[in-house]
């Protein structure tokens, strides 16, 4: 019987797994896998793709992209501690967004006088062996482990894999001793586990009895509303929301959407402030959302009935939460709305749905003034220096399809993008879920990867892009090919800053002498010459009227398969 190292049956393990792509910044920890990969190449056996990523930040985004599109959690291999800690932002992001990726971090080794093979052999290997390595990361992983021997190599991942994939979904974490990667092991010893039999386990829908009581409440309400950030995680829940509004005249709003949650040109979408909805419901759906409101500033209405449906109704990781509700169910919305739209579509009569009707198109003037504001702010071009973000985005809009994907870490002008590049499809839009700033970058190639026939079109502030380490994203677009198009909105600084200063302390001495410290000043500001260091399309501009051409320039080089980074001079902090 044939016999080979713990990595070779990790790499076997890997394709059991179905995973496609080892992200990857490898390091002194990973010598046994690397010679495996070589190994497997030398017999022209497929595995997992390397894609080597010069900065595990952009790793970690990466692998979240790819599983945001794909829904298949893929793996991100990452150096010791300092590898962990370069990741655990994104970890934190991962989590906040409940993404499937399995962050992977080799151990120093353990033996110190070659006792073994892969024993300690450089300085590095004792100044990189903390006391405890997945501290770093234990509060944004629903799974850790290290591998303790070989011959579980394929338990331990198909464990892992499970605790990814299952709902709700999440990053897992694994570390790899040098000494357990390099042990020999006969094929005889090696087991298999299988998917069929240890695999992950889905949401589904409610019991029959509570979806009948929140249809029941939704057929006799006089005013209900939803809110919503991550339901269309699930691209099929979107036509599903969409239709129980338009069968029982829900106004739908989106809060800080991390996803297309329902087409905006429905009738039924409310926008993105609920403040003034709470307040006249009668009855309210939260659906796969975490913060639907800030309590602060929403006085609670008793008369209005909350109904819960969430992936993760709970809030395991919050720990406080506070918003009540009547009926709480953790599911799936795709299946439970479905079950609800079912008996409304079997009960309701021609009485409720002349209701619905006539609320329905109570809304168009709402929906015609929330549009005609857009379509003014729009209009508002700026100045040489000061081009607003909403005739930015608008004009982004003009250039881009329906099936175009936009990556929005605009963050303070995050509403520009959402009201002004208006996604009506499902799974065409992504925004961060975490306070991590700087994922946009590598999220954008993850979507590419993952959708080379579409155009991907990340719009970031400056002040992210700084966090983004953007000379690995452009590396990495450049050598495997990725194409994306990157908007830098440059309004001198963080934003947000001063925006929290001024909440806090509306009349205080920071506003008396406008010193918020978080101005990015300096005489040159070329973000795009960071990107064009690596082979990207790079161009600036201040002008509104050389705004249009600038973007199609742009577009043009992506199209042709290079990426392009264009600044943009916004109005300033």
């Amino acid at each position: 019987m044939a016999s080979h190292t713990a990595a070779h049956y990790f790499i076997e393990g890997l394709v059991d797994l179905g995973i496609d792509y080892l992200f990857s910044n490898f390091g002194t920890d990973h010598v046994s896998l690397i010679e495996a990969l070589a190994d497997w190449d030398r017999d022209g056996r497929p595995h997992p793709r390397v894609v080597i990523c010069p900065h595990e930040n952009v790793a970690v985004h990466m692998a979240g992209g790819y599983a945001a599109v794909t829904g298949k959690g893929q793996v991100v291999v990452v150096h010791v501690d300092a590898g962990t800690a370069n990741a655990s932002m994104g970890m934190h992001n991962l989590s906040r967004g409940r993404t499937p990726v399995f962050l992977m971090a080799g151990k120093a080794p353990f033996s110190l006088h070659g006792e073994l093979p892969g024993s300690r052999d450089n300085y590095v290997h004792f100044v990189q062996d903390p006391f405890d390595i997945a501290s770093l990361v234990r509060s944004y992983v629903k799974w850790e482990y290290s591998l303790p021997s070989g011959v579980v190599a394929k338990e331990v991942l198909r464990r892992g894999h499970t605790m990814m994939q299952s709902d709700p979904k999440g990053p897992v974490y694994l570390t790899l001793p040098r000494e357990t990667l390099a042990e020999s092991w006969d094929e005889s010893a090696i087991k298999a586990f299988p998917e069929s039999r240890y695999g992950a386990v889905a949401s589904g829908g409610a019991e029959p009895a509570v979806a009948l009581r929140i249809a029941e409440r939704l057929i006799a309400a006089k005013n209900p509303i939803a809110v919503t950030t991550y339901l269309g995680r699930n691209p099929a829940a979107v036509a599903v929301l969409d239709a129980l509004s338009r069968e029982c005249g829900i106004r739908v709003f989106e809060a800080s959407p991390t996803n297309v949650n329902i087409p905006r040109n429905s009738p039924c979408f409310g926008g993105y402030d609920v403040r003034a909805a709470v307040a006249a419901a009668d009855v309210g759906m939260l659906l796969d959302v975490d913060v639907p409101w800030l309590p602060k500033y929403v006085p609670d209405n008793t008369a209005l009935c909350w109904l819960q449906v969430d992936v993760d109704a709970v809030k395991k990781d919050f720990p406080m939460w506070g918003f009540p509700t009547e009926e709480r169910v953790q599911g799936d919305c795709a299946t439970v709305l479905s079950q609800v739209l079912e008996i409304v579509r079997a009960r309701g009569d021609a009485a409720f749905r002349a209701r619905v009707a006539a609320r329905i198109a109570g809304w168009d003037k709402d929906n015609a003034e929330r549009i005609a504001r857009n379509s003014a702010a729009a209009a508002k071009t700026g100045t040489l220096g000061a081009i607003t973000p909403d005739h930015l985005c608008a004009a982004l809009n003009a250039q881009i399809s329906a099936d175009d994907f936009v990556v929005n870490e605009a963050i303070r002008n995050m509403v520009a993008v959402l009201n002004q590049m208006v996604r009506t499809k499902p799974g065409t839009y992504m925004a961060l879920a975490g306070g991590g700033l700087g994922f946009g970058g590598g999220a954008a190639l993850g979507v590419k990867l993952a959708r080379p026939q579409h155009r991907v079109i990340h719009v970031v502030g400056d002040g992210s892009f700084h966090f983004g380490a953007p000379t690995a994203v452009y590396a990495v677009a450049q050598q495997y090919g990725l194409p994306t198009f990157t908007v830098v909105l440059d309004n001198g600084g963080w934003q947000a800053v001063k925006e929290s200063v001024l909440r806090v302390y509306p009349d205080g001495q920071a506003k008396q002498v406008n010193e918020f410290h978080s101005l990015l000043s300096g005489e040159h500001r070329h973000f795009e010459q960071v990107a064009a260091a690596f082979g990207a399309h790079a161009e600036a501009v201040d002008d509104p009227a050389a705004l249009s051409a600038a973007i199609a320039r742009c577009i043009g080089a992506v199209d042709k398969g290079q990426a392009a980074v264009l600044t943009v001079r916004v109005t300033p902090l």
